[in-house]
């Protein structure tokens, strides 16, 4: 029996439209040019036998793939869809390589201030000795920490 509206890749063939006919849930009549793009990279044979080999749950997945790639493909007929992976890689490894540097520069950042801290810790640590000793030397010596004057 056939389908009282065919699908695009039926219109665009020419031929009649089954009612089990695989092109039509992903191929609507309403987007015409779809099929025609994909048919236009892969054949319709090959979008037929592509598509029955698929589990039904994934051939929706599978047709918005081919169109994808026949569309990349008609604007760049050398590269296609590997130009768009080539650098989506470039930038990926330069976002890498950006993040490598960040995280350099933190450590870098990181290790100054803690030695900056110790060196802190060590001027802090000799003035308090420092006091220490002088107080104990004042108490040794006597001196309640007043200087008298002789008068």
């Amino acid at each position: 029996m056939a389908n009282p509206t065919r699908c695009a890749g039926c219109k665009f063939l020419r031929r009649k439209c089954a009612q089990d006919c695989v092109l039509a849930p992903y191929f609507p009549s309403s987007n015409p040019e779809r099929f025609a793009c994909v048919h236009k990279i892969f054949g319709a044979g090959n979008i037929t036998k592509m598509l029955q080999q698929l589990p039904v749950h994934v051939r929706e997945a599978a047709a918005d793939c081919m169109f994808y790639e026949a569309s990349v493909r008609v604007e760049d007929p050398t590269y296609g869809c590997v130009k768009i992976i080539s650098q989506l890689q470039q930038d990926l490894f330069q976002a890498q390589s950006e993040m490598a540097k960040t995280k350099a520069q933190i450590a870098f950042y990181n290790a100054q201030q803690q030695l900056n801290q110790q060196q802190q810790n060590m001027v802090d640590g000799v003035d308090d000795n420092y006091q220490q000793d002088l107080h104990s030397e004042s108490s040794r010596l006597g001196l309640d920490g007043h200087f008298y004057s002789l008068g």
